[in-house]
């Protein structure tokens, strides 16, 4: 087995798939992370012309073209891909099916983080955008759910005295500038957002995961039905704040241009 390949990319493919009827119930979330990204926009004087919406779900292109720009959106999953409305694709962000300075924008919004070979996604999308062309991006950092691995690594051990993966590895902060310049980028620019998730019935967690397409497609995952009590033992240990079930998404925002 190839252990560069971290993830089961025909799982995800399916979850987005599944996802794609039920996204909806966490568009205020997509929205926010969205909008954090695209901030961005409003700090360069640059106006773009033709975006790629790269997995916006939905939610990127729509705030793209309030902006005025014409989108394109992709997605490895066909379902998913048609969410976005206008012109779509679907494609697999390995394998990007774009001539070479096709964009002058590509927006790439809690999208990234299920590709085995990041550093080569990277590279094709820089090829993919025009001469000064900009590439926004932004994926879960370490850190992101670190309060509910820790509560699935705990209760699972108590349960079945091991634990399977269940939560995806994410990048170090540290590591994604260095990324940017390694695929070719100018000016690569790194920094965090971090957005605290409250709920008040914690099972919504994992309701809020499925609907997004976030289950686990790590290759090594358990295929076992596990036991119908771990996931309420996790859930409990959760840390509280004000009486409700605190997670965290630590968002890498990623920045760089073409080269001119």
């Amino acid at each position: 087995m190839d252990t560069m390949l971290v993830f089961d990319r025909l799982a995800v493919r399916r979850h987005r798939d599944r996802a794609a009827k039920t996204v909806g119930r966490v568009t205020d979330v997509l929205r926010d992370a969205a909008e954090r990204l695209l901030d961005r926009l409003d700090d360069t004087s640059r106006r773009f012309a033709d975006a790629l919406d790269v997995g916006g779900r939905g939610v990127v292109a729509p705030l793209l073209r309030a902006r005025g720009i014409r989108v394109v959106s992709c997605d490895l999953s066909p379902a998913m891909a048609a969410a976005n409305g206008g012109p779509c694709v679907a494609a697999d962000e390995e394998f990007l099916p774009f001539a070479p300075g096709s964009f002058d924008l590509i927006v790439a919004s809690l999208s990234l983080h299920w590709i085995n070979d990041l550093p080569g996604a990277l590279l094709q999308l820089r090829r993919t955008l025009r001469p000064e062309g900009l590439l926004l991006a932004s994926l879960p950092a370490l850190g992101t759910l670190a309060e509910l691995r820790s509560a699935l690594t705990e209760a699972e051990s108590e349960i079945a005295g091991g634990a399977s993966p269940r939560i995806s590895p994410f990048p170090e902060l540290r590591d994604c500038a260095h990324l940017l310049q390694r695929a070719g980028f100018t000016l690569p620019v790194a920094d965090v957002e971090d957005i605290r998730l409250l709920y008040s019935n914690p099972f919504a967690l994992l309701t809020d995961l499925r609907a997004a397409g976030e289950t686990n497609a790590i290759r090594e995952r358990s295929r076992t039905v596990p036991d119908r009590g771990l996931f309420p033992a996790a859930l409990t240990r959760l840390p509280d704040e004000d009486g409700r079930s605190a997670v965290s998404l630590r968002m890498a925002v990623m920045t760089g241009w073409a080269p001119g």
